[in-house]
């Protein structure tokens, strides 16, 4: 399952941008599970990645991504196209245990061209050899023709070429308009030995250009690695904004309100501009945009999580949601039925068996939006020493500090009760993604991120924890793996189930 992680993690985590060629969309390189599992490094994560619940969920996610294609393109596949699937399933899980290279870069002619170089021995590449050239000539109906290390298929409809050809140790599939010259460049380039578990680089914007789909994420461009080392992962990255951060404003962190011990901490500022393009953000819209934001977690209890954003008018600024709140009701369409209750310095939302509240707060240092779905107890002071030290580098913009066995036992609660109240799917406790939560919620540790402004336009980051995700993030892959619809990007709704 580690293997699986470090595959989806190109997409999962919001990662960064180095300063690469200008045509490169996508490129990411893995290692393999292979190699990996000859890492010291790796024997940490054995409990977690390789047990029957982590297996049970990998062997369905490759199940879907193998019948994924037939979905996608049906309606331009010609009458009696052969089931993808059968061709597909036994070629994926090479792409978890051979180190492999992917690229998609735009092209002179305007249609981007696809290359996968993969490590394969001779069996594994008469495999695929054959399973994909059945595949596609059933697809286009057209015969594919042989060269001297493989074979080449050439149709009217772009991208017109397509061609499998092996060259030395490397499996090449290339895909593009009239020439393919991105293969050969790969496998030049795998000269150089790669330690790195997963390296990945993806320019967001171009890529939500090409497919409207990943616009949602308003993700910058960006890169990441990820290797190893004593038992943790480690992840390292670059984000290269499309608009410069304002200066970092002084921390403005709400510790009447925050009580100790938690067990996840979040601090983040220069916020404002990435909450102007939000459009879930409108409907709340109070003026000026907040900057920062806190959130923490107590323990114990899954629906302790509460968030806190300082504002120059608390007052004010809760005014302005409530009238939005109250004066447009369409919001109302995408929840179960809540009642909304307006008071002086309070908004409620009666959902079901918990009331969670949007209320103003008043500290030493100023007011604040706070919200919860329990009344936020009184803060029991400053924070520690250390959580202090980590925010005083001149050039933080984001930390994070979790201890994610616990988050993992008791954020799916807060989680379900979400997807009930939106009315989307939720994760069956009988499913092969609550399973696996549950296997890696006894084993995990701390995980901990930080982003460095390093230039206007430029943030780096490292995070150190034995999963490579957060308990949030590792929820929300779960829910995703286990979605009927997967790999799509939306929830279904619940009456979909």
């Amino acid at each position: 399952m580690k293997k699986l992680l470090c595959y989806f993690a190109a997409l999962a985590v919001a990662v960064s941008s180095l300063q690469a060629q200008t045509d490169v969309v996508v490129q990411i390189h893995f290692l393999g599970g292979d190699k990996i599992s000859t890492d010291t490094s790796h024997l940490g994560f054995t409990n977690e990645f390789c047990s029957a619940e982590a297996k049970a969920l990998e062997n369905q996610t490759l199940d879907k991504l193998s019948a994924a294609p037939a979905i996608w393109f049906k309606s331009k596949l010609p009458t009696g196209a052969i089931d993808c699937s059968k061709q597909l399933r036994p070629l994926l899980d090479d792409l978890l245990t051979s180190e492999w290279i992917f690229e998609m870069r735009d092209a002179t002619n305007g249609s981007p061209e696809y290359a996968l170089a993969i490590r394969l021995g001779e069996q594994r590449t008469r495999l695929w050899s054959t399973n994909l050239r059945t595949l596609i000539e059933s697809w286009t109906m057209i015969r594919a023709r042989d060269t001297a290390n493989g074979w080449r298929l050439k149709k009217d409809m772009p991208p017109n070429l397509f061609q499998f050809s092996r060259k030395g140790d490397w499996v090449v599939l290339d895909c593009g308009q009239n020439e393919l010259p991105l293969g050969e460049e790969i496998v030049k380039s795998t000269g150089t030995a790669e330690t790195n578990w997963l390296t990945a680089e993806v320019n967001w914007p171009r890529l939500a250009q090409l497919y409207p789909a990943f616009g949602r994420f308003d993700l910058p461009q960006s890169m990441f690695e990820v290797i190893g080392e004593h038992g943790t992962f480690i992840i390292n990255g670059k984000l290269h904004l499309s608009q410069p951060l304002p200066a970092p404003a002084k921390w403005r962190v709400p510790t009447d309100e925050i009580s100790q011990p938690f067990e996840s901490f979040t601090a983040v500022r220069g916020l404002a501009p990435w909450l102007e393009k939000q459009s879930w953000y409108h409907l709340f819209d109070f003026k000026p945009q907040p900057d920062q934001f806190f959130a923490w977690e107590l323990p114990k209890i899954p629906f302790q999580t509460y968030a806190a954003a300082p504002v120059p008018d608390a007052g004010a600024a809760l005014g302005q949601i409530s009238k939005n709140l109250t004066a447009n009701t369409n919001w109302q369409d995408h929840f179960i039925p809540i009642k909304l209750e307006v008071k002086t310095n309070q908004i409620l939302f009666h959902a079901l068996f918990i009331t969670p509240t949007i209320q103003t707060t008043h500290g030493p240092e100023g007011d604040y939006i706070s919200a919860g779905f329990f009344p936020i107890p009184p803060g029991s002071g400053p924070l520690p020493a250390q959580l202090q030290d980590q925010l005083s580098p001149p050039g933080v913009v984001y930390y994070n500090w979790e201890m994610t066995s616990k988050r993992l036992q008791e954020l799916p609660g807060l989680t379900q009760f979400i997807l009930l109240i939106l009315q989307k799917q939720q994760l069956g406790s009988d499913s092969a993604g609550y399973k696996w939560l549950n296997k890696i919620a006894s084993s995990s540790e701390v995980t901990v991120t930080t982003a460095t402004e390093a230039a206007p336009d430029e943030i780096n980051f490292v995070r150190t924890g034995p999963d490579g995700l957060t308990a949030i993030e590792l929820i929300a892959l779960a829910n995703w793996l286990d979605s009927p619809d997967f790999p799509s990007l939306s929830i279904p709704k619940a009456q979909d189930q």
